[in-house]
């Protein structure tokens, strides 16, 4: 199975905030400015109320890309489509709690696939709903704004849901779990949310709008 990288912090920035009218240039961009993976945010308009790509443009920029694609998938039913991203390029693939019926089977299928499983849970979803599921996956997706646009100011009480989350993980013993974190990550607060217990900080509009990638991404890994 592929695995996340090890190193920690990783710097995840998000696509979703590039110019695709230049993706290829924008990934080969953000990968020489020290990005350790690509994120990919899938959007159905039916999960949430936004509609961005699917596995045609994951396989274009697989194409252009060296770094993993962490691909989100924020679609309702996404045991239909895994075998699509997976065939399309992706490296992590991560699912919503609130999207699957059958959590337990749908990680099992990402596993079958050959790739490291990922879910999330919105803002209003508490963590400790998860504990039952952290022994067989490998990353929490924590989202930090309500998911669907970019640009969004980061909700404070993600910090206490992570460090809970945290907190969970070690006393089950699942020390290796991943903790990733989406949805207003700046430079202003990626050191408290590093305290938090996050391993893996995405940034999107913040990383792409600084005019300094690399200045940018530094900054974010403290």
């Amino acid at each position: 199975m592929k695995r996340i990288p090890d190193a920690r912090p990783l710097i995840a920035p998000s696509l979703l905030s590039c110019d695709f009218a230049r993706i290829g240039e924008e990934i080969q961009a953000i990968e020489a400015a020290g990005a350790d993976l690509l994120h990919v945010d899938v959007m159905d308009g039916h999960f949430v109320p936004n509609i961005t790509i699917g596995p045609p443009v994951v396989a274009a920029m697989k194409a252009h890309a060296a770094r993993p694609l962490d691909v989100h998938l924020m679609i309702s039913d996404p045991d239909r489509y895994l075998a699509d991203f997976a065939k399309a390029g992706a490296d992590i693939l991560t699912v919503h709690w609130e999207a699957c019926a059958h959590l337990h089977r749908t990680v099992q299928a990402i596993h079958d696939l050959g790739l490291p499983a990922g879910v999330s849970v919105n803002p209003a979803t508490p963590v400790w709903l998860l504990k039952d599921i952290l022994g067989d996956i490998e990353m929490v997706l924590v989202m930090s704004v309500n998911p669907g646009f970019g640009g969004q100011r980061f909700i404070p009480q993600a910090l206490e849901k992570i460090s809970e989350l945290r907190n969970i993980a070690d006393d089950i013993g699942c020390t290796d779990l991943r903790i990733e974190v989406d949805g207003g990550v700046t430079a202003e607060n990626a050191a408290e949310i590093k305290r938090a217990g996050a391993d893996i900080l995405v940034s999107g509009s913040a990383i792409f709008k600084s005019g300094d990638y690399a200045g940018y991404i530094s900054a974010l890994r403290g």
